[in-house]
C-alpha cells in the first residue's frame, strides 16, 4: 500500500534534507515504521529540491508554490500522479487544499487528515473545514476527547470519524541515572525537570511558585528549567531571587535536542504547567526514559499518562492543586510508576504502535 504525507505548507531555513530529518524526527519515525511493510513517500517545501531516500521513506522535496496558496493545483497534481491509496494531509487548516485534492484523486483513495495542536475555525473558515469534513475518511486527534471538541462545535460532522493516535513520539531510552547525571551534573532528590517554552500558555511561573513553596518543606529537591524561548524569564529570575530559590531551581537554557535523553534519564520527575497541547512531546519523551510526569489534567496529557496511572494530573493554572501533587509524592511508589511509563510508551506511544493503529485504521476504511 503507497501511502503519502502532504504538509502544505512552506518551512524555510530547512536547506539540506539531513536539516529537515533531525527537525522532524519525533514525527519521522511514524512513517519510518509504516515503510516496513508499506511504499511511504512525504512531500515537502523547504529550501532544497530533490529526492531523498531516509530510514526507508521516500522524501520528495518540491517547489511548486514555495509559500502556502489557498489553491495548490501543481501540488495536488503531482500527489495524483503518485497514485496513492491513503493521503495523510498534515494538519486540519487545510480545507480549501483537502478539498481540491480529493476533485482529482480516484474515489478510492483515502483522506486521511492528522491533527497538530489546530483549534476549531470559526465564521466562513469553519463552513470551509465543513465541506472539507464530506471528503475527509478519518481524522487523527492525539486525545479522542480533543475531536470530540471538534464535533459539538460543528466542524466535524461524526465522532466515528475521529480516531485517537499519538502526535509524536520518542527516540530516547532508559540509560542509568548515575551515568547520566554525570553528564548533565544534576542533583537533587527527588530532581524535577521542566522542558519548554517559557510563555503564558507553558505557564512556568505557576510552576515555580508551586516549587518554591515545595522545596520549604523539601530542601533537598531540586527543578532543573530547559527552555528555548525565554518570554518570562525575566519574572521567572526574579521570583526565584525574591523567595531565595537559587539553591533549588536551576534555569538552564537551551540544550541540544539530543542532549534531553540524558537529562530525562537524570531527572525523576517531569513538571508541566501546560493549558492547552495538541500532544505532547517533552512528556512522550520523558516518558520513554521512565522519567514520571506531573503534568496538568488538559486531554492531551490525559491520554498520554494513561488517565494519569504513569503520572501525576492537576488543575491547570491551579497552584494550590501543583503544590498539593507536589506533596504527595512521597507516597508514590516510584518504581512502580516508571515502569507503568515505559509499558505504556511501548504499548500505545512509540513509533511502531502509532504505525500499528494507522494501518488498522486503514484497514476499517
Amino acid at each position: 500500500m503507497l501511502y503519502v504525507s502532504i504538509s502544505y505548507s512552506y518551512s524555510p531555513g530547512f536547506d539540506t534534507p539531513e536539516s529537515w530529518f533531525k527537525r522532524t524526527a519525533g514525527y519521522a519515525g511514524i512513517f519510518e515504521q509504516l515503510a516496513k511493510n508499506n511504499q511511504v513517500i512525504s512531500l515537502k517545501q523547504i529550501d532544497y529540491e530533490g529526492d531523498a531516500m531516509h530510514n526507508g521513506v521516500e522524501y520528495k522535496f518540491v517547489n511548486l508554490n514555495r509559500k502556502k496558496t489557498h489553491f495548490p493545483f501543481k501540488l495536488n497534481r503531482f500527489i495524483k500522479n503518485l497514485k496513492p491509496d491513503v493521503v495523510i494531509v498534515q494538519g486540519l487548516h487545510n480545507p480549501v487544499q483537502l478539498i481540491l485534492l480529493h476533485l482529482i484523486l480516484p474515489k478510492k483513495t483515502k483522506i486521511i487528515a492528522h491533527h497538530h495542536a489546530e483549534k476549531p475555525m470559526s465564521g466562513l473558515k469553519k463552513y470551509a473545514q465543513k465541506l472539507a469534513d464530506r471528503f475527509t475518511d478519518a481524522y487523527l486527534f492525539a486525545a479522542m476527547a480533543m475531536g470530540l471538541d471538534w464535533v459539538r462545535k460543528g466542524n466535524i460532522s461524526s465522532y466515528w470519524k475521529i480516531q485517537e493516535v499519538m502526535e509524536v513520539s520518542s527516540n530516547f531510552y532508559p540509560i542509568d541515572k548515575d551515568l547520566a547525571r554525570e553528564k548533565t551534573g544534576a542533583a537533587g532528590n527527588p530532581a524535577f525537570l521542566w522542558v519548554g517554552r517559557l510563555n503564558d500558555n507553558k505557564d512556568p511561573l505557576n510552576i515555580v511558585r508551586s516549587f518554591l513553596k515545595y522545596s520549604k518543606t523539601n530542601p533537598a529537591v531540586h527543578l532543573y528549567m530547559i527552555y528555548h524561548t525565554a518570554e518570562l524569564l525575566p519574572e521567572i529570575k526574579e521570583l526565584i531571587a525574591k523567595n531565595a530559590g537559587e539553591h533549588n531551581i536551576t534555569l538552564v537554557g537551551q540544550v541540544p535536542h539530543d542532549d534531553l535523553q540524558d537529562w530525562f534519564n537524570s531527572a525523576d520527575f517531569l513538571l508541566s504547567g501546560s493549558h492547552y497541547e495538541g500532544s505532547g512531546t517533552a512528556v512522550c519523551e520523558a516518558m520513554s526514559c521512565g522519567c514520571v510526569p506531573v503534568v496538568t489534567e488538559i486531554q492531551s496529557f490525559k491520554m498520554i499518562t494513561d488517565n494519569g496511572k504513569c503520572g501525576v494530573l492537576y488543575e491547570a493554572g491551579n497552584e494550590a492543586a501543583l503544590l498539593a501533587a507536589l506533596n504527595s509524592l512521597d507516597k508514590l511508589n516510584l518504581k512502580e510508576k516508571r515502569e507503568l511509563c515505559l509499558s505504556y510508551f511501548r504499548e500505545k506511544l512509540s513509533f511502531g504502535a502509532i504505525a500499528k493503529r494507522i494501518e488498522e485504521i486503514v484497514k476499517e476504511l
